[in-house]
């Protein structure tokens, strides 16, 4: 089987509690973490991203020219913290290894396919603007960035990496207006970002080698439960589909999605993972509402081209969503059981 899978995740698992104080015990829990996946029938394998506090933090500031600071603008509702936000302050470059090691420890755990998320180039840009680039020539920066990912992107293939997926909030976040006037604010033209987001994730994957799968996750805020857009994807959807990635993970689990109707732009030969199980809490969805569900969506891209996911990560952060490591799991299953009722195994 080739990625996405029917069944598939967004990739962060909530941490144990144990883990959470002391990393020591990171190689078993990950071996652990592994197995729970295995065993509920899960294909595309992640590590639940237990080695890092932040789901973008840790490799962005990991490339030369990055430091994260606090930033004013749009906050995530119903929590005091708030995280840090990405700044470029100096000259972008991929100049040795980021988590490569963590990719394959992960690959020698499992005999599935192990799947790794990074945050998409996008996330350099979007929550701080044009004014936390400290590059005079926005033209110069783009490029410095897709150079530095290509980079990246070639050193996860050679250690194995088949199953690569960029983590990008980006587009979804363009669909709430409070978003678009913050962009403005920073000295950006939102209506002009989605292109240069899809653009400089087209020069990103360029070299990736035949046989890797790129999928793009797009969704509005998680961190503690806590989300910061809304809004439907129609404004964003044909940028978002020309980025070249082969799948989407599509945030749809409430209203503030939007409806189904922007997958009338999914290209021929894409896949669209539709995000329908939330993560935010544990109350368990119904399978008769995600069949039917699915059944809406099919209505504007072809049923083969779809799987189910949750909406996105349980743990974006290392603290995680506000519900049960027991409830994170009964969702997995759910996923798997609705994914096999409706596509057959």
């Amino acid at each position: 089987m080739q990625p996405p899978f029917r069944a598939d995740h967004v990739g962060s698992l909530l941490r144990p509690a144990g883990l959470k104080k002391d990393k020591s015990d990171l190689p078993d829990a990950i071996r652990e973490v592994v197995r729970r996946q295995e065993a509920i029938g899960l294909e595309g394998i992640t590590d639940g991203e237990y080695s890092r506090d932040w789901w973008h933090l840790d490799f962005l500031t990991q490339l030369d020219g990055v430091t994260a600071r606090t930033n004013p603008g749009p906050k995530f509702g119903g929590t005091e913290e708030q995280p840090p936000i990405p700044h470029v302050t100096g000259k972008l470059r991929y100049s040795s290894p980021i988590m490569i090691d963590d990719f394959a420890f992960l690959k020698k755990t499992t005999q599935r396919t192990a799947k790794f998320t990074i945050p998409s180039p996008s996330m350099l840009h979007l929550r701080a603007g044009r004014k936390g680039i400290a590059y005079d020539d926005m033209d110069e920066f783009w490029s410095d960035a897709a150079t530095a990912y290509r980079a990246a992107i070639k050193a996860f293939a050679e250690a194995g990496c088949t199953y690569l997926q960029l983590d990008d909030v980006a587009f979804a976040y363009l669909c709430d207006a409070k978003i678009r006037a913050a962009c403005v604010q920073n000295g950006d033209d939102p209506a002009l970002l989605p292109g240069i987001y899809a653009r400089t994730i087209r020069e990103s994957i360029r070299e990736r080698p035949p046989g890797m799968v790129i999928a793009m996750h797009t969704c509005r805020g998680n961190f503690k439960s806590a989300w910061v857009a809304e809004g439907g994807y129609e404004a964003v959807a044909e940028a978002m589909f020309s980025s070249g990635v082969d799948a989407f993970f599509m945030e749809f689990d409430t209203e503030r999605a939007g409806g189904f109707e922007p997958l009338r732009f999914v290209p021929k030969g894409k896949t669209v993972v539709l995000g329908l199980v939330t993560t935010k809490t544990g109350q368990l969805e119904s399978k008769d509402l995600l069949k039917r569900r699915i059944e809406e969506a099919a209505k504007y891209c072809d049923i083969d081209q779809l799987c189910l996911s949750g909406q996105c990560g349980f743990a974006s952060t290392e603290e995680g969503n506000t519900l049960t490591e027991a409830e994170q799991w009964a969702k997995l299953r759910l996923i798997v059981e609705v994914a096999e009722e409706v596509w057959g195994r």
